[in-house]
């Protein structure tokens, strides 16, 4: 497990999957918000290409983000789009609705850092994010993402385009005190 300061990443359990899409991905404008596909139903007992976990696919590395003291599931995380050529990566996770507002999603991020920048030893890690996400910018920006660019009417959510907010941090201007 990959520690920060309130959260753990570890590996996907079966268990986590039922909650994971109950909470997360069964939300029509929760869900719609975060993917950057139309929300479809699954049928219950279908096996989720969201949640399950593909050990062949080496292009993303899904965690489960859990609080440390006491181990509860607080949600997903996902370093994807790892490009082993050009040493970088996009990151991206999902809290429960009972997890927003704590802290977790910074030191989710930072964790992530920590992955990608000491363990993958990848040089560039992204972030895209919808404009009004204060809680993912504030996230990033808290470990050291700088905002490069929007890109304009660029997601479609709910009946309507939204603009998304790019941001990146490069290893050497990463904060190198990040406790993981």
């Amino acid at each position: 497990m990959l520690r920060g300061n309130k959260v753990g990443l570890r590996a996907r359990h079966e268990e986590d999957i039922p909650v994971l899409r109950t909470e997360l991905y069964d939300d029509v404008a929760g869900s719609s918000r975060a993917e950057s596909r139309p929300w479809r139903p699954i049928a219950p007992g279908a096996k989720d290409p969201r949640l399950v976990v593909d050990d062949k696919n080496d292009g993303a590395v899904p965690f489960s983000v859990v609080e440390l003291e006491g181990g509860t599931l607080l949600g997903t995380a996902t370093l994807w789009g790892i490009d082993t050529h050009h040493r970088s990566a996009h990151i991206g996770l999902g809290l429960l609705p009972s997890a927003r507002g704590k802290g977790y999603g910074t030191d989710v991020v930072g964790v992530l850092c920590h992955y990608g920048f000491v363990v993958r030893s990848l040089h560039r890690l992204q972030i895209e994010t919808l404009e009004d996400n204060a809680a993912m910018l504030r996230a990033a920006e808290s470990n050291g993402f700088v905002r490069e660019g929007r890109l304009r009417s660029s997601a479609w959510v709910m009946g309507e385009f939204l603009d998304e907010v790019l941001l990146g941090l490069l290893a050497q201007d990463w904060k190198t005190d990040a406790k993981s």
